[in-house]
């Protein structure tokens, strides 16, 4: 069995079995240097959570110098985009690229197109217009070929047995997940130990930061993402699981025809 990536290379599954296998006991460091010296057109997709801002940070000190994506839904927490500035400054050579819903710049823009609340009237085409377009778009423009990403196991859900190394074979894209046999301990940990900017909402009970309308404070005992979509079976925004949009994506081709 060959898994398609970028139409030029195929990648086996005993292949990517074997750099799980090989990667799976390495620290982080380890894993970095690994997939800068295996991946050309290497990004990281972050939306500024403590992961991905460990993930920047030990890029920095190891003198990688990775480009950033950050998907603009043009409703994350003045929090976030304040956040945002402070990394620009901290780490000035890692070029920030942001992408916003197509043809979006602001939120009464997108409301102008698709109305109050589309989150509530239609998740999925929210979760697509909002997040999986706009990052399917970055990885086109960008030729984007792998990316690190700051998932970890211990998030839960369908993270619980994610590897180091997985291929989203919908958009061929190579993901790296570096710190994914981290705790929320860890990472929070790291942030403290080297003073590395982070959200002022962990601050205030929040875990996992999204979308305002989607985010709630975290609960003593509670899984650490157990505030996105609170009383909601969703898990994941569909950034990490884009074949569920294929249904859009299809319909976008057409109308561009």
């Amino acid at each position: 069995m060959s898994l398609i990536y970028k139409d030029t290379l195929k990648i086996s599954q005993a292949q990517l079995d074997h750099w799980n296998k090989t990667l799976s006991n390495l620290n982080p460091d380890e894993i970095i240097k690994w997939a800068i010296l295996t991946f050309p057109n290497l990004y990281q997709t972050t939306a500024f959570g403590l992961s991905g801002l460990c993930i920047l940070d030990i890029l920095n000190k190891l003198g990688f110098i990775v480009e950033l994506v950050f998907i603009d839904t043009l409703y994350h927490f003045p929090q976030t985009l304040d956040l945002i500035s402070k990394v620009k400054t901290r780490y000035p050579d890692h070029k920030l690229h942001v992408f916003k819903p197509e043809g979006c710049y602001t939120e009464e823009q997108f409301r102008d197109k698709y109305g109050d609340e589309l989150w509530e009237k239609d998740q999925l085409k929210y979760d697509f217009v909002a997040k999986v377009e706009p990052l399917e778009r970055a990885y086109k423009q960008l030729n984007i070929q792998a990316v690190f990403t700051g998932r970890r196991r211990s998030q839960g859900a369908a993270r619980a047995q994610l590897p180091v190394v997985d291929i989203d074979e919908a958009v061929g894209i190579v993901k790296i997940n570096p710190l994914v046999n981290w705790s929320f301990e860890d990472v929070q940990k790291y942030i403290k130990l080297h003073n590395v900017p982070y959200n002022e909402l962990l601050d205030l009970g929040y875990k996992s930061v999204g979308d305002w309308h989607s985010t709630s404070p975290v609960k003593e005992g509670e899984d650490e993402r157990s505030g996105r979509w609170k009383g909601q079976v969703k898990t994941e925004c569909g950034i990490h699981q884009t074949s569920k949009y294929r249904k859009f994506s299809e319909q976008e081709e057409q109308l561009d025809k």
